[in-house]
């Protein structure tokens, strides 16, 4: 579909020691079909820019001092930098499979006025393992979905989710949801995502809009990960006391058991079984970090900066 008139598109990227993937992805969002107008890099002075970066033809660096970093202040922060109605996150290592990405990201938000934020695909990298491949197939299938209230009985938490490695937002609907929580230390979007859902507006899900992105986590940082992730939740009971996120994180170990015995990995079952224990773990501490001393929150968290502020 074509529109009479583009909406202006920026995009802002939280930087902390880049790699030479930051460079691929200015590169590639310059070539998109739906143009970008300005790229705008909240950069934690937490190691060097690749050389040329700042001399990009509409990239802007706003840099920040590394305890000034929160995931949605930060973001709030290079939102504001930027006067266009439609504002894409992506994160440094989210790299654009394609030229249409951007057309595609924004094409919910322009086809159906109520959606407030659409987010991408993610695709394995090359290096992903067999296990991260799989839960990228489950969290990001190949058919897109617009979600709204009337969906939670259905999808539960996953009307919620939202992902800030790539998601384009309406400003409008943002700040009428009131904008990323100031001070969080992960979630930022799915947060904002169901305060949109409880205000009567909807979250897409476009499955053709591209990036390339995953990790290989260990065990440890998959716990680590999923304390920050349950502190969050702890501390937005508004958002998520009423929907329990524990069946959903089952049925995707369940499901990934079967693909692996189907697929003659079951060989894969320990370490998948190792993790998920690990996710759990956290995710249990994390959900009653206050009862924590300090000192163990601080072996716990992935983020000490957070805490170190707090």
């Amino acid at each position: 579909m074509e529109y009479e008139m583009e909406q202006a598109v920026d995009v802002v990227i939280p930087v902390c020691r880049p790699d030479e993937r930051l460079m691929k992805i200015l590169k590639r969002l310059r070539r998109q079909s739906y143009p970008v107008r300005k790229i705008y890099l909240m950069h934690t002075r937490s190691g060097k820019l690749p050389d040329g970066i700042e001399d990009m033809e509409g990239v802007t660096v706003e840099s920040i001092e590394p305890e000034e970093f929160d995931h949605g202040a930060t973001r709030d922060r290079g939102l504001r930098l930027s006067d266009a109605k439609i504002i894409v996150f992506m994160t440094q290592d989210a790299v654009p499979a394609d030229t249409e990405l951007i057309r595609e990201l924004v094409r919910p938000l322009l086809e159906e006025k109520d959606v407030g934020v659409a987010y991408a695909r993610q695709l394995p990298s090359k290096d992903c393992d067999v296990i991260e491949r799989y839960t990228r197939t489950f969290n990001y299938p190949k058919e897109s979905r617009i979600k709204g209230s009337g969906d939670m009985e259905e999808l539960g938490i996953k009307t919620f989710f939202c992902s800030d490695v790539c998601a384009a937002y309406r400003r409008e609907i943002y700040e009428m949801a009131g904008g990323f929580t100031k001070k969080t230390i992960f979630n930022e979007d799915m947060i904002i995502a169901a305060h949109m859902v409880r205000a009567g507006y909807r979250v897409a899900y476009a499955a053709k809009a591209r990036v390339v992105h995953s990790h290989n986590y260990t065990g440890i940082q998959q716990f680590r990960r999923n304390f920050d992730l349950a502190v969050s939740q702890a501390d937005h009971p508004e958002v998520f006391e009423e929907i329990r996120s524990e069946s959903e994180g089952i049925r995707m170990v369940k499901q990934t058991m079967r693909y692996l015995c189907r697929s003659r990995k079951a060989y894969l079952l320990p370490s998948l079984v190792y993790k998920s224990g690990c996710k759990y773990a956290g995710y249990r501490l994390g959900r009653c970090y206050r009862k924590l001393p300090q000192w163990m929150i601080l072996r716990c968290t992935a983020n000490r900066l957070y805490w170190m502020k707090s």
